[in-house]
């Protein structure tokens, strides 16, 4: 939908983009998805009040891996897995709190951090059928890798320009690519969601 070419990653950058998402006429969001980047779930509200804010699950245990030990690495691991494949919202916040109990005398910090974190659950309020594609930013993960990768070549892109061109390009084979597709499970939730936000 929109992009832009930052010196650096900062919620004052995305608030910018989500703007001018909105300036070109998107009146409604129902669900942003990121990697909790500090400020940015108030940039978001900012100009979407009413969306809901989910923090990318997979980030987080992504964070959680780098901080313990190598010999808990593979439990804790399995344990966060239960947290993002709960059955509804009660059994994860069940299992968080089993989590917890588990880990806090060993990893206070984490566990006070999950504790904490008020937007791990947020994918739980949408239908079964699309919380796997939405618990994580995976969905756009891997083009994001390849835009990264390809970009990084600086001597490709001898200035910004060139580097728009060469984005451009990318954007617009990726949305032909995906123009027609119905991703897993979307369809079949699309009245669920309508009913969820116009009840």
């Amino acid at each position: 939908l929109a992009y832009t070419i930052a010196p650096t990653e900062s919620a004052y950058v995305w608030k910018e983009l989500i703007e001018d998402i909105q300036t070109r006429g998107v009146e409604e969001v129902l669900l942003f998805i990121s990697d909790g980047l500090k400020g940015i779930k108030a940039s978001i509200h900012a100009v979407f009040p009413k969306a809901k804010y989910q923090t990318c699950f997979v980030h987080v245990s992504r964070n959680i891996a780098h901080k313990v030990r190598v010999s808990d690495r593979k439990e804790i691991c399995e344990d966060l897995k239960i947290l993002y494949r709960a059955d509804d919202k009660d059994s994860a916040e069940e299992a968080l709190e089993a989590f917890i109990e588990k880990w806090k005398k060993s990893y206070s910090k984490i566990t006070q951090s999950l504790q904490a974190n008020q937007d791990l659950f947020t994918f739980y309020d949408f239908p079964k059928s699309i919380r796997k594609s939405i618990y994580s930013t995976n969905l756009i993960e891997s083009f994001n890798k390849k835009i990264k990768k390809y970009s990084k070549r600086k001597e490709q892109f001898p200035n910004e320009a060139s580097l728009d061109r060469f984005l451009v390009t990318q954007f617009e084979e990726y949305n032909q690519r995906f123009a027609t597709r119905c991703h897993i499970g979307f369809d079949q939730a699309r009245s669920g969601i309508a009913e969820m936000f116009n009840g």
